[in-house]
Parts: C-alpha cells; sequence; structure tokens
C-alpha cells in the first residue's frame, strides 16, 4: 500500500526497463489501466514489503516536504480504495515518462495542492451559470480548420514570455494518436481523474470525475455528476434547491426556443423591424402579469446571486466618504501581514576572477589566434530542417570571411570617395535562426570592422507582434543599414514592386547581403584594427520590456570579454570541446555562450535551431549522443520535448555530458523540469550533478550559475515556500498549508568577480532584509553598459547605489539592476522566484505571471488549452491592477469542457493564491500573438484585450469576486422638515427658491376672439367661412409629392361627414370614446374634428404594424380596452387587418367594438355641431405608453387646448401667413397637437412628413425644409438619428441637389427626456456646410401631466449649457464643474418656460420646494396642465396625487402637478424679453427611470452613454436591474467574432465611470432594443423580453 514510497530510479535497471514498457503500452492504448496497475504493483511487490515499515503514520500530514522531491503524506485512511489507486497514480505522476501525460511539468507539490483545492471547492457544491451562446458564435476562427496536427504546437514555445520558456505541450499530436481518441490512454483520464479505468462512454460524457485525494463513497461514480459538479463554485441554498443550468445544446438551431410563457402578451420584437416605425411595444403586460419567473435566464441569475452571496475574501473593511475626493476604500494594513524579520542583506561577493596567461586582449584576437594556428578545427555545425549537419564551418573559414566582410563594409558600399559605414556606427543583423553560420560571420565581421552589431528577429509581414517596438529600437540606435543573407532577403515581404515593404514603425533602411559570393578579397596591406578591449559598445542586444517597448542593451568591448571569462572560469570550458546548443544564437545564454564564449575557447559549437526542434524534438539529444558532447545549453521547453518523443530512441546516451546548462533554470517550474527529465534520462547515463540551472537578464547578463558538480557530491538545495510570504515579500518556508506553497531550486552562485545585493523592487534602492524577497542588483565588468541612447531611463538602470535603512548609500560603486526577485539562500546560494515584468501587484501584495500560469496548468488542460500559449497580465480598473488571463482553446474542446476548465483555474488561483481573476479567456488556437520564437507577445496580448480585438471564444469575468475596493453603499438619512427650512421670504436655507414661470398669457382684448377660440371645434368652423380656401395641411410622401391637401373649408366638411356617420350610428353616444387608429395623415385630423363635432371623445392610437402584429396588435388591443371606446374609426386596409386571420392568432377579433371605415362615406351633415356645456369638459383623451412600460391615458379640456394652441402661438409667432414643418409621429403629446390641433387654433400652413416616409427617402424632411424656405421646424430624436447616422457623410451631395437650410430659424426636437446634447450638437455640425444655423437646433420637454412645458421658441435667449458633476448628482445634489472637468456631464436647458406655465423644484420625499440649483422633482403649475389620469376605475387618489398637490411649507395654496421627473433651475446671467435675468430649466431624467444602486440613484442613459463609447461595434445600448445586479444590453454592430470583446470592455468602463459591477453583459443583434416612436427605450420590456428568454442573444455573460 505504501509503494507512493518508492524510490523508482533506485530499482534495479532491469525493472526500469519493465516500468517504461509498462507506461509506453498504457500510453498506446495497448492496456487497460487496470491491467496497467496490476503489472505495476506486481513489479514493485518485492520491493514494498522492505520499506513498509518506513512509511509515515496518515497523522504525520503538517511536515513541510523536504528538499528531496518525494511528495508530502497523504493524510485520511490508508485503506480505502480510492487512496491507493491514488497513490498508484502518485508513483506515475512522478516517474512515468510517457508523452502523453502532462504532470511533469510541476513539481508535484503544486499539482497536488491545486488538486486538493479543487477538492475543496467540490465539497461545497457550487454551480456557476455558464454563458448562453448562440450556435454561430460557437464557430472557432478559420485558422484551426486548416491547421494540420503537427502545428498544433506550432508555436508553443514559450510559456509566458519570450524570454521564460514554460512548460510545453507539444507534438504529442503526432507522437501519440491517442490522447484524444482512445479512453484508456492515459490523457482520457485526465489529470483530476479517479484511479479507477472508466469505461469508454463513461470518457465522452465529459464527466467530471472527483478529484483524487477525496475519499469517495463506493458508489461514486454513479452519482450525477453534471454540470452542477463542473460549476462548482455556488453554494446553493438546500431550500431554494436551484437545478444545474441548462446550457442549450449545441445543435440548437436559431430561433427554435419554444418556451414562451404562455400570458406572454406583448413579445420581443423581431429582427430586421425598423425601428423608427417600431409600435409603442411597451410591455404593457405589466398591467397583465408579473415576469415569468420559470425561464433559463431567471434559473441563470438565481445561480449567479447565490454565488454572489458568498462571502468575499478579503471582507470589506471601512471606507470614507467624500464628494470631492474618490470614494474608494481605505487600504488597511492586515495584522497578520508577515514582515521581514532577518537583519540587513551584506552583499555577496563571487569568487575573483582568475587571469589565465593565455585568454586574449579582446575576442576578436581569439577569432585571430584560432583562425590563424587552427584553421581546419571545426567552430560551428549547422542542422537542416531533418536534423542533419548541414555544413560545418572551420575556425579558418569563419576567420577568413569575417575579415571579407569587414573590409567589404568599411571600403566597398557605396561610391569609391564616400564611406557609408564608419567604425562606431550601428548595423541590424536579420537573420533566420536556421542559418546560424551567415549569423557568425556577420557578427565577427562587424566586430572585426569596429561598428556595432544590433541583431534582431526577422520580420514576417507588415504588421508583425511587437514590429513597431522593433522600429522603435532601431531608431533609438540610429540603425539606417542592414546585413541579411540573400536567401532570407528573397524570403522578406515585399511590395508589388519588388521593393521591401517599409515595415510599421521601421526608419528607412538600406539592405545588404552577406554571402560570400557578394564579398570583396581585402587588398594584401589591409588588416583589421584590433585594439585592446576598452568601454567602447561592442554589440547592443534587444530586450522587450512588460509595457511591449524594446530597449537595446549596449554591451562594452571589456565587458564582452570579462562576461566570456567570467563563463568560462565558472563553467570550466576547456579548448577543443563540444557544446550543442538549442537557444537562439541572436541574444541572451545563445550568444553568450554558443557565439562569443565558445570561440574564445575554441569550441565546437552544434546549433540546433527552433525549427528542427519543432521537427524532432529528440534532435539536440542525439546531437549529445552523437558528438559525446561535454556541454548542452537548453530550456526547459526542450527537456519536455525531449521526454516527451524519448521512447522513439532506445540508444541515446547522455553520459558525455558535463554540463547541462538549464536557461530558464530561474523559472519557477523549472525544478519540476529539471526532475523529470533527470528521472527519464538517468537510464541514458545523465549524471543528477551536470544539471545547472542559471539566472540571467540582458542588462546584467548572468546573474549567477551553478558550477557543474563532481559525481557523489551533495546534491544542491531545494526551498519550498509559502505563497503568502512570497506575495508580501517575505521568504517563509511553507509548514502549515502545503496547498499553497512554492518550490524553487537554486540557480548556484554568484558570477566570478561580481558583487550582488538584494534591492527593494520599488522606491529607492533600500538593502533587503536576509529574509526579505526583492529585486538582485550586480555590480561587475561584465554586464551591460546602458541602455543605447535612452539615457534617462539607463540612470535608474545600470546606475543604482544601493543605500541602507536610515537612506544613506552603501559605497560609491553603482549596481546594475538585473529585473529578477529572489534572495540569498544558505552558503550564498542564489534563489530567484520570479521576474520583475511578470510582476503583477494587486491590491498590495506581489503574484508572479509564472506561477499563475503554473497553476492554471496545474488544472487538467489537455482537453482545453494549449500548454505553451497562455498569457498572464494585470489591467488597471478602478484604482487596483486586476488579473487576466488568455489562453489558446484547443478546436475540439467543447463548451462545457472550457467553462469548466475556466471555474476550475478561478478556484485554483483563489486557493492557492489568494487572489480573485478579474477575467479569464479563451482564443482560438493559432490567435494570439507570437513572439519570433513562438512564445505569446505579453504585451501584444493586453493591447488587443484593452482595444477589445482579442476575439476570444470564451470569457469569464469575475469582477464581483475579485473588486474589493467598491465605496460603501450610502445610508439614506431619514427625512424631515426642520426648522431651518423655513422659509424667508423667497429663500430657503440662504437660496433663491428654484422656480422659474414663462411669460404671461397676456390678456385677449377682443370678445369676438374669445368667443372664437372658446373650443377648437368652433374656431375651424369659423375658419371655414371666414377663410374657406386657406390651405391648413399639406401631406408629403417619400418622393416629396404632396399627396393630399386640405383648407379650412375642406377640412371642415370631412369632419362633418365623419360626425354624420358617428350620430347615425345606434349605440354611440355623447361623451362616449372613439379610438382613430389611422396612418399620420389628414385622415385623423379630419376623424377628431369628426369626433368633436359628433360630441365624442377622441382617443388616437397608433395602428398596428402589418409586418408585426404579434408585437403590436395587442397594445391596440389593451388601449381600445381600458379606454372602453364605443367604436373605431379607421381606414379600409386597417378595417382589413383588424379582422384578418394573422390578427386574430395574437387578440379576440370578434370583440372588437363597432369599426366605422371612413374612406368612402356618403357626403352628409351632421343635424347639429355638438358645442360642449363648458370648456372644463373633455376635449380628448392622450394615451402613450411611458418608457418604464406603464399605459397612462391623461384627459385633456377643451379649455387646456386652447390656452395650450395660445401659449405655443405666442412662444413660436404662428399667424396663418407662417409655414411650419413637422415630421413627427402625431398619436400623443406635443406631436399630436403640433400635427392635429395648432394649425386649426393659430391658421399657419402645416406641411406634414410622416416619420415613416424618411425610411424610403432619407432627405425628405431636409429637402422640404430646402425647397418650402420653413423657418420653423418641429421633429423627434429618432429623425434626426436617422439623419446624422444616415446623411451626416453626404452633405456635399445634398449640396450639390441645392438643399440649403440657411432658412431654418428654429429646429425644435419634441421630447419627454434630457436633452440629447451629443445628438443635437453632431446634427448642427454636420449640417452646418448646407447652411445650418448653430444656434437653430433646441428642445422640447413635456410630461404626462402637462404636454408641453418648455418650447424653445423664436423669443427668449439660446439654451444655455452647463455641466454638472456626476458623482454629486448620484447623491441627488448638483455640483456645478468647468468643461473638460473628469466624471463631468453636460446638460442642456431644455428650452424656454411656455407662456403661463411656472414650475419649482421639489424635494420628492418632503414636497418641500428647494433652492436654487438643487436637484428635486419638477412640479409645474399651468391652465393646460392635464386634467388627470383616465382610469377604468378612477383611483382618484392616484390622480389628486400627481394633477393636484400642495406643498409642504412655502406656499400651500398653489395646485401643483408633478411632472415624474428630476431637474434644476439655474439664474443665468442671460436676459429674458422682459428684461429679468433668464431662468434656465435643466432636465436630468424621469424618476421612474432611475436605478437605485449602492443606495445611489443612476440615469440609465449616463450609464449606457459611457457603454456605447467603448467600442466601435456597439451600436445600442440599455441598462436595467433585476433582483440588485445591473444587466447591460449591448447591441453589436460589427461581426459576432467582436461579440466576447465587448464582454471586458463593458465590464470595465461600467465600474471605471459608475463604480457600479456589471452582473450580466448581454450581446444581441441591431435593432433588437426597443425603441418607442419618440425614440426612447423601452427598458422594462427589453428587460421583460430578457427574463422571459425572447431576445436571442448571441451572447449572454454572467460575471461572477
Amino acid at each position: 500500500m505504501a509503494e507512493r514510497g518508492v524510490d523508482v530510479s533506485a530499482l534495479p535497471q532491469e525493472v526500469r526497463e519493465q516500468f517504461a514498457e509498462l507506461d509506453l503500452e498504457l500510453s498506446e492504448g495497448d492496456i487497460t489501466q487496470k491491467g496497467y496497475e496490476k503489472k505495476r504493483a506486481k513489479l514493485l511487490a518485492p520491493y514494498l514489503v522492505q520499506i513498509q515499515n518506513l512509511a509515515p503514520p496518515p497523522a504525520y500530514d503538517g511536515q513541510s516536504p523536504g528538499p528531496s522531491s518525494a511528495p508530502a503524506p497523504e493524510p485520511g485512511p490508508s485503506n480505502s480504495s480510492s487512496s491507493s489507486s491514488s497513490r498508484h497514480r502518485r508513483t506515475r505522476r512522478t516517474h512515468r515518462s510517457s508523452g502523453t501525460r502532462d504532470e511533469r511539468y510541476r513539481s508535484d507539490i503544486h499539482t497536488e495542492a491545486v488538486q486538493a483545492a479543487l477538492a475543496k471547492h467540490k465539497e461545497e457544491k457550487m454551480a456557476l451559470p455558464m454563458p448562453t451562446k448562440r450556435r454561430s458564435t460557437y464557430v472557432q476562427s478559420p485558422i484551426d480548420n486548416c491547421t494540420p496536427p503537427d502545428s498544433s504546437s506550432s508555436s508553443e514555445d514559450e510559456a509566458v514570455s519570450s524570454e521564460s520558456a514554460g512548460p510545453q505541450q507539444s507534438p504529442d499530436t503526432w507522437i501519440n494518436s491517442s490522447v484524444h481518441g482512445s479512453s484508456t490512454s492515459s490523457s482520457a483520464s485526465s489529470t483530476l481523474s479517479h484511479g479507477e479505468s472508466r469505461p469508454a462512454q463513461a470518457a465522452q460524457s465529459q464527466q467530471a470525475p472527483p478529484p483524487p485525494h477525496q475519499v469517495q463513497p463506493p458508489h461514486s461514480h454513479s452519482q450525477p455528476s453534471a454540470l452542477a459538479e463542473a460549476f462548482a463554485a455556488t453554494r446553493i441554498d438546500p431550500g431554494g434547491g436551484v437545478g444545474p443550468p441548462d446550457v442549450p445544446s449545441q445543435a440548437q438551431a436559431r430561433g427554435s426556443r419554444v418556451d414562451l410563457p404562455a400570458n406572454a402578451v406583448v413579445q420581443g420584437m423581431t429582427r430586421g423591424q425598423s425601428r423608427s416605425s417600431m409600435m409603442e411595444t411597451a410591455d404593457v403586460r405589466r398591467v397583465a402579469r408579473g415576469v415569468p419567473v420559470s425561464s433559463r435566464v431567471s434559473t441563470k441569475i438565481q445561480q449567479l446571486l447565490n454565488t454572489l452571496k458568498r462571502p468575499k475574501r478579503p471582507p470589506l473593511s471601512e471606507y470614507f466618504m467624500d464628494d470631492q475626493e474618490e470614494i474608494v476604500e481605505v487600504p488597511r494594513a492586515d495584522p497578520n501581514t508577515p514582515k521581514p524579520e532577518g537583519r540587513q542583506i551584506i552583499p555577496v561577493k563571487g569568487e575573483p576572477l582568475g587571469v589565465v596567461s593565455n585568454w586574449p586582449p579582446a575576442l576578436q584576437a581569439a577569432l585571430t589566434r584560432w583562425g590563424a594556428t587552427q584553421g581546419k578545427s571545426p567552430a560551428l555545425t549547422a542542422l537542416d530542417i531533418t536534423g542533419k549537419p548541414l555544413y560545418t564551418l572551420t575556425y579558418g573559414k569563419l576567420w577568413s570571411r569575417s575579415v571579407k566582410l569587414a573590409y567589404t563594409l568599411l571600403h566597398k558600399l557605396g561610391t569609391k570617395n564616400e564611406q557609408i559605414l564608419k567604425p562606431g556606427d550601428r548595423v541590424a543583423l536579420v537573420y533566420p535562426n536556421s542559418d546560424p553560420g551567415m549569423f557568425w560571420v556577420a557578427f565577427y565581421g562587424c566586430l572585426l570592422a569596429e561598428v556595432i552589431p544590433v541583431p534582431i528577429e526577422v520580420p514576417l509581414s507588415r504588421k508583425d507582434a511587437g514590429s513597431s517596438q522593433v522600429g522603435f529600437l532601431l531608431g533609438s540606435c540610429g540603425v539606417g543599414l542592414a546585413l541579411t543573407s540573400e536567401i532570407c532577403l528573397k524570403g522578406l515581404p515585399k511590395t508589388p514592386t519588388g521593393e521591401i515593404l517599409q515595415f510599421k514603425g521601421w526608419p528607412r533602411l538600406k539592405w545588404v547581403v552577406t554571402d560570400s559570393k557578394y564579398l570583396t578579397k581585402p587588398s594584401k596591406d589591409w588588416q583589421p584594427h584590433i585594439p585592446t578591449a576598452n568601454t567602447d559598445t561592442a554589440y547592443i542586444e534587444y530586450k522587450a520590456s512588460k509595457e511591449g517597448t524594446v530597449m537595446g542593451v549596449a554591451v562594452s568591448k571589456v565587458a564582452m570579454l570579462t562576461h566570456c571569462q567570467a563563463l568560462t572560469q565558472a563553467c570550466n570550458y576547456c579548448e577543443g570541446e563540444t557544446l550543442v546548443n538549442v537557444l537562439d544564437f541572436k541574444k541572451d545564454m545563445g550568444l553568450w555562450h554558443g557565439v562569443l564564449t565558445s570561440v574564445m575557447n575554441r569550441i565546437h559549437t552544434i546549433s540546433v535551431p527552433y525549427a528542427v526542434m519543432k521537427a524532432c524534438p529528440l534532435s539536440w539529444v542525439q546531437r549529445v549522443h552523437i558528438h559525446k558532447a561535454r556541454v548542452a545549453l537548453v530550456k526547459c521547453r526542450d527537456l519536455h520535448w525531449a521526454m516527451m518523443a524519448h521512447r522513439d530512441q532506445r540508444e541515446t546516451s547522455l553520459a558525455s555530458l558535463r554540463m547541462l546548462i538549464v536557461a530558464d533554470g530561474a523559472n519557477p517550474w523549472s525544478v519540476s523540469s529539471c526532475d523529470a527529465f533527470l528521472n527519464v534520462f538517468q537510464a541514458h547515463g545523465l549524471k543528477p550533478e551536470v544539471i545547472c540551472p542559471c539566472a540571467t537578464s540582458p542588462e546584467a547578463m548572468t546573474v549567477a550559475i551553478r558550477r557543474p558538480g563532481v559525481s557523489g557530491a551533495p546534491l544542491p538545495a531545494r526551498a519550498v515556500l509559502s505563497m503568502t510570504g512570497l506575495s508580501h515579500g517575505v521568504i517563509r518556508v511553507n509548514t502549515e498549508d502545503k496547498n499553497s506553497a512554492l518550490t524553487v531550486q537554486d540557480v548556484g552562485h554568484v558570477m566570478p568577480g561580481a558583487l550582488m545585493c538584494i534591492v527593494k523592487p520599488d522606491g529607492p534602492p533600500m538593502l533587503c532584509k536576509t529574509d526579505e524577497i526583492g529585486e538582485i542588483v550586480v555590480n561587475s565588468r561584465a554586464g551591460g553598459t546602458m541602455y543605447y541612447g535612452l539615457p534617462g531611463v539607463t540612470k535608474n538602470n545600470f546606475e543604482v547605489i544601493p543605500v541602507n535603512a536610515s537612506g544613506a548609500p552603501i559605497g560609491e560603486i553603482p549596481f546594475v539592476r538585473s529585473g529578477l526577485l529572489g534572495f540569498v539562500g544558505p552558503g550564498s546560494l542564489i534563489f530567484v522566484v520570479g521576474k520583475n515584468e511578470g510582476l503583477l501587484m494587486v491590491s498590495g501584495r506581489r503574484h508572479n505571471a509564472d506561477d499563475l500560469v503554473a497553476t492554471a496548468l496545474a488544472v487538467e488542460p489537455v482537453k482545453t488549452v494549449y500548454r505553451g500559449r497562455i498569457a498572464v497580465f494585470s489591467v488597471t480598473v478602478f484604482f487596483d491592477e486586476r488579473i487576466v488571463i488568455v489562453a489558446e482553446q484547443r478546436p475540439d474542446a467543447s463548451e462545457e469542457d472550457s467553462f469548466q476548465w475556466m471555474s476550475r483555474v478561478l478556484q485554483a488561483i483563489d486557493s492557492i493564491h489568494q487572489v480573485g481573476l478579474y477575467c479569464l479567456a479563451l482564443v482560438p488556437a493559432n490567435t494570439l500573438p507570437k513572439t519570433p520564437l513562438g512564445g505569446i507577445h505579453i504585451s501584444d496580448t493586453k493591447q488587443l484585450f484593452l482595444e477589445g480585438a482579442l476575439h476570444p471564444c470564451n470569457i469569464l469575468m469575475c469582477p464581483h469576486t475579485c473588486v474589493t475596493n467598491m465605496p460603501k453603499p450610502r445610508q439614506k438619512q431619514p427625512v424631515g422638515v426642520g426648522p431651518a427650512s423655513i422659509m424667508v421670504g423667497n429663500l430657503v436655507a440662504g437660496k433663491r427658491i428654484a422656480q422659474a414661470a414663462g411669460r404671461d398669457l397676456g390678456l385677449i382684448e377682443d370678445q369676438d376672439l374669445v368667443r372664437k377660440h372658446q373650443f377648437l371645434a368652433e374656431a375651424l368652423q369659423w375658419r371655414a367661412q371666414t377663410d374657406p380656401d386657406h390651405t391648413l395641411f399639406v401631406l408629403l410622401n417619400a418622393k416629396g409629392v404632396a399627396v393630399c391637401t386640405a383648407t379650412c373649408v375642406q377640412l371642415h366638411k370631412r369632419a362633418e361627414k365623419i360626425a354624420a356617420a358617428l350620430m347615425e350610428r345606434s349605440g354611440i353616444n355623447i361623451g362616449e370614446n372613439v379610438v382613430l387608429l389611422y396612418p399620420p395623415g389628414i385622415d385623423l385630423i379630419a376623424a377628431f374634428y369628426g369626433c368633436l363635432y359628433a360630441g365624442c371623445i377622441p382617443v388616437t392610437v397608433r395602428p398596428p404594424h402589418p409586418q408585426n402584429l404579434s408585437a403590436t396588435l395587442p397594445t391596440v388591443r389593451m388601449i381600445i380596452d381600458v379606454s372602453k371606446a364605443a367604436c373605431i374609426l379607421t381606414t379600409q386596409v386597417l378595417t382589413r387587418i383588424l379582422r384578418s386571420k394573422e390578427a386574430g392568432a395574437t387578440v379576440n377579433i370578434k370583440t372588437w367594438p363597432i369599426i366605422i371605415d371612413t374612406d368612402d362615406l356618403p357626403r352628409k351633415r351632421p343635424p347639429t355641431i355638438y358645442k360642449p356645456p363648458n370648456a372644463e369638459m373633455i376635449a380628448y383623451l392622450d394615451f402613450s405608453v411611458s418608457t418604464t412600460g406603464m399605459l397612462t391615458g391623461v384627459k385633456i379640456s377643451h379649455a387646456a387646448v386652447s390656452v395650450l394652441c395660445r401659449s405655443i402661438k405666442l412662444q413660436c409667432e404662428l399667424y396663418s401667413s407662417r409655414q411650419i414643418a413637422i415630421c413627427l409621429d402625431p398619436y400623443c403629446g406635443l406631436g399630436f397637437v403640433l400635427w392635429c390641433l395648432a394649425s386649426v387654433y393659430s391658421g399657419h400652413q402645416s406641411i406634414l412628413i410622416p416619420p415613416m416616409e424618411l425610411e424610403i427617402s432619407l432627405a425628405l424632411w431636409l429637402s422640404t425644409l430646402s425647397q418650402y424656405r420653413i423657418r420653423d421646424t418641429f421633429c423627434s430624436y429618432s429623425v434626426m438619428e436617422l439623419c446624422t447616422k444616415g446623411l451626416g457623410g453626404q452633405t456635399e451631395l445634398l449640396k450639390a441637389r441645392g438643399v440649403n437650410l440657411s432658412c431654418v430659424r428654429s429646429c425644435v426636437v419634441i421630447a419627454e427626456e434630457r436633452p440629447r446634447l451629443a445628438l443635437t450638437h453632431s446634427f448642427s455640425k454636420l449640417f452646418k456646410d448646407i447652411g445650418l444655423s448653430t444656434r437653430a437646433v433646441s428642445t422640447a420637454f413635456g410630461s404626462r401631466v402637462n404636454l408641453a412645458i418648455c418650447l424653445q421658441g423664436t423669443t427668449g435667449p439660446d439654451p444655455s449649457t452647463v455641466y454638472v458633476d456626476m458623482k454629486s448628482l448620484r447623491h441627488d445634489r448638483v455640483r456645478l464643474v468647468e468643461r473638460g472637468a473628469p466624471q463631468s456631464l453636460p446638460l442642456m436647458e431644455s428650452g424656454t418656460i411656455l407662456p403661463g406655465v411656472r414650475v419649482i423644484i421639489v424635494n420628492p420625499e418632503t414636497r418641500g420646494p428647494l433652492g436654487d440649483s438643487h436637484l428635486g422633482e419638477i412640479w409645474v403649475n399651468s391652465p393646460h396642465n392635464a386634467t388627470g389620469y383616465y382610469t377604468i376605475y378612477g383611483e382618484e387618489n392616484l390622480q389628486a396625487d400627481h394633477f393636484n398637490t400642495k406643498l409642504s411649507f412655502g406656499d400651500p395654496q398653489t395646485l401643483w402637478a408633478r411632472t415624474g421627473y428630476l431637474g434644476f433651475v439655474k439664474r443665468t446671467e442671460l436676459t429674458d424679453s422682459s428684461g429679468d435675468r433668464h431662468d434656465a430649466l435643466f432636465v436630468v431624467g424621469s424618476l421612474d427611470e432611475t436605478l437605485e444602486l449602492r443606495g445611489l440613484r443612476y440615469h440609465p442613459i449616463d450609464i449606457e452613454t459611457s457603454v456605447s463609447r467603448t467600442h466601435r461595434s456597439i451600436g445600442e445600448s440599455a441598462v436595467f436591474t433585476w433582483t440588485n445586479l445591473l444587466v447591460v444590453v449591448a447591441e453589436l454592430c460589427g461581426s459576432e467574432q467582436d461579440a466576447l470583446d465587448l464582454v471586458p470592455l463593458v465590464t470595465n468602463v461600467v465600474l471605471e465611470e459608475h463604480h457600479l459591477i456589471v452582473g450580466v453583459v448581454v450581446i444581441v443583434d441591431p435593432g433588437v432594443i426597443p425603441i418607442n416612436s419618440r425614440g426612447e427605450k423601452q427598458r422594462m420590456h427589453l428587460r421583460d423580453s430578457f427574463l422571459a428568454d425572447q431576445l436571442d442573444p448571441i451572447y449572454v455573460a454572467y460575471n461572477m
């Protein structure tokens, strides 16, 4: 049972070989898991007995794993079958060598920790709601459809960045075809799987087996571990039993959802139905029913809420609140934070650099010497793509070609007289990785010519990842010339004319080919000048920073030589040795060892290019074997690839190696790579002491390297550190919680001749304490000297003088920052725990990107992601860094797999690193930007993420979990009227009362006028008598042709015909309601006056949309029912529609009231024309659906109609000689008044343009204004938006057509909302070119209780604009700020207050008046207020409240009507017509619409403005709340692959600008957000459609 204690490497050779055979059989599917376990146990049995007594007791759990890599003992009873089988597993995990398994990527401790963490979460039984995706969004990017199996690993070079090669998932696709297919292969039973074998179908069902180390009941496999298990993150209330989320099956076709609730009265819009012709599809059903709770969406939201109820990791501590300052949590120091306790560190000195007599005075001198004395000796062997030697360059050839090149560079470029290159000039070296020979010649040629080589990668396309940054490097180094080979030059991208492309951001380059045939042999007397090494720059090595900028580190000649000497001493290089180099020879270790030090010591280098490694991962091992190489230079990646492929080669021997240098040995996971490699290849003669990890950086060059050991010496140290300690920058040996431990290996001692200290990574370079982690700084002659051409950055990095605790410098000598974070361990061994550029500072704690990658990879990624393609970076959102992980998803991973993997990674990182992830995104294979050697280009990936151009195929945002610095919710103070509020004159608390009034209506002098205008019906009769042929109305069609006109007498006669028809019908009595159902036109006007003549009360209703009856007819039906109409007046076409079969499918057509078709009525006159007994009688009912979905009808009396018309006449100066153009819907509010009533009252001519005609001919309205020379026009926001979007780019065309708007004096937008400043501004700006005056555009404001409160007429000052602070608005306060202030919101005055109207700003809770510039509800007093709501039951209290309210103090006599809108009054510096200062009314928004979140009041439009601004693909957006979650719906105008890009952008912008966390992001098609005729969004209607699952969204993301 205790077999896990067996050290397999200690078993006899033949047993080890049998194990290897067995592993092979298992991985190739020749043997089942059970058979494998059986045979293995049999083999081990003889050796188990000997050590059984040594097995530690189960309780012995707290011990920290020691230096050896033996895993920590297992807790729990050891007799249960599951624990024993998981032990079988564990032994294999450490010692298996098959290529398909991925456990070798991390040290055992880490894997075990991840599994334990996941097991813990699993017990908590949580269910994250899985995002909903439309089928088409599943389609992966086309790249992977044609990617051959090999290229699945094509670019997986390095896990995290180009420098830190991470664990690679690699050629397993072709090594082992059973990875994805065979259920018995080890990959199908995943890392998290249980020890027993499973039947094939279980493997296919993607059931999540219980993790190991969790004792399971015997029947565990039969229990339903559906998604609820997999999601494992919501603790569901046993009481509220929520089922697992139903994930839509992928095959589900679009639009096939049939689970609409039966009682849905109004359903969502169909796509393609235009918005402006959209019926008031309010969710009138709010009246009829509640929201269906059974829908899929509601279930998921419930799951989300359950998840969010869980306690957050750091409990929210106290906050301060201050409107002036940012309201963010004050960071409190945690008393339990570990603090460094050691003494101050003493600088560590390397051994002295010995002086060897025959060391050359300069590196070039070594080449001269070997070229002359050892000309036949091999210098470099290059391999072809198959891994066979291609050519060998001898030292003689290398010398002669380099001299030729040096001569050519200095004397043969350009004409005879001009020398293009002078010593000291910089030259780019552009050579592919597969051609080391050309590079060596070019590099040494430059050194001999004393020009400075700058090696860079070969550019592949105009838009390479990081290409413009390389351009920055070339620019900062002043490079004008590039050396390359003929083959490489041919391969460079060219323009159609054959010239080499100008790469993005690059300076102009002259290209020089360096093949031998183009070089000139120098004259006999010419010799290269070789001075003794000095401080002049020898070469420049490029380095990419965290932000992506590429800088050049200059290395002086003396530093280059000293570094070679130090490496020679440290690595004990001898003349004539053989070295195999797998690294990039252009920079870093590959250049230092493989090109420079090797020439100094006449070493034979065998260069193995990346392309060969991809095709044959074992090639480097074979080269070591064939050439009996003494030294090999590799990265962890190469160790893995070799292990995966090693069974193809039985006969290789690594016994000749005395040093296996691991270039990225400083990475956190390198320790497990080295262990695993040793396990596999010890059988092939590899000695443990030859593995030499090292730590390097471009600035400090080699910082430390482990010296090659002697056989039998004790193996070097390991440290098992606490992750929590690390995150606070403190070293703590991990003892208690083995789950969050990091195992690191040492990287040897400091380099010879160097001095090293550890300083704090941020702030002044203060020396660290001995138990503190800091940045390694080095003083040595062998290091970089500067960032070339960047003196500012150089100073901070290359001239650092460490200071002690009191801030005093510790000496004179400058140190270089290495960018490596680490500490000095016992015996002056150096340990590195990360890099500065991989450091993520979250809430004051440090996390290392590499550690996070290691944890993510420990979560069975086999099925889901590619190993080497994970990017981890942080973005700043809401005053802190937030961690983002992006990985490439395999094309064959299912949605559930991916989501399950993502949720597990979340849990693992949360448990082990105690940090929340902000976003986890999976992108299609091969789509992340790559560095030239295949690693992921981190800074470009981050840039794409922030720009919304990453195109993920899966995304999980967790703002709720990781944003813990939110402001404290506001507590509302109880409201009461205190003594301070008692008014003094017109002042409230020291301020003028916020009230304003229009001018007086004036007395009506002429008795004749009084009689004439008492009732509108009489006004029409009077006009028909006195001026019968005066044209009142002209109706235009889409072509701009007048299809119908009406003079006074024609209108009167048509009204009479309709009145006669009404009176004849029995059952229609005086005072009954009649519904008018007409398209916008003159028929509607005639029917209105017909009703007045007959004594009926007209109710105008928008006709249903013939293409969308199901959505629009129910509203019509509802208004007819609510208004108890006795009859419907309509046209022939609409009569047919109302009685059609299609209508019958939506409503009951048998119960319509009487329908009168008014198209062909007989010419009859009514016996009498009705005259109301008094002016307080109802003239008509105005029905409309508010944006919150309330259907309300208000009663408008005859007196109100007359006063309103008179008011408008005075404000707009309307007389019979005037013409106005109206492009509005004529069904309710001010639109109806202007369309039907105003002309009859004032006698002006109205040109009527139905808005739907604009859809056929966009320019109709504007060309009408120009053609008729209109001075005053009225439109809606929908019309303005149509023109702005559709005609904005066509002003030249309009000009050519002769459209000229210079005649327009006022263009008023009729609305019941806050003025849309951005829209009116862009409209004015766009059409300024065709003469529109910037002062012309203004707005009106009306509400249900008073249809017209403000209207910018011809008189009065221009509307003013103010900027208010958005944070204050949320607190119901107005704070005026300057334009451009952060968080400022521009508000425009809503037009001049109409004559006879008074407004006052009132606190909606206390009902007391407020002072100037205070935010409150707008109350209005005016003779044209509506009389009350028309309701069936006449709920009087509701009516009295809204229409006849008195102030609680101040002026208790006046009756006011409450508009339901928030706003404020501000006295401006302008004067009005009477000479007084002008009081401007600013409308902020409807009270009903506001969202109460975190105790603050938000206006949806503000959040929507932020959302729409965040990405070019977002068209319209809408927000609403549901169970306190903020839901954002965004319409996607771009392609569907942008859909998931929007989720993080929307979440970021709402968090940054509004301090709110978005709960659900819904991405939908254009036109889904319902908009009413006034252009207002119907948010409640949208909400109900969403919850009832009727939107067919492209993507729904539930933010955790």
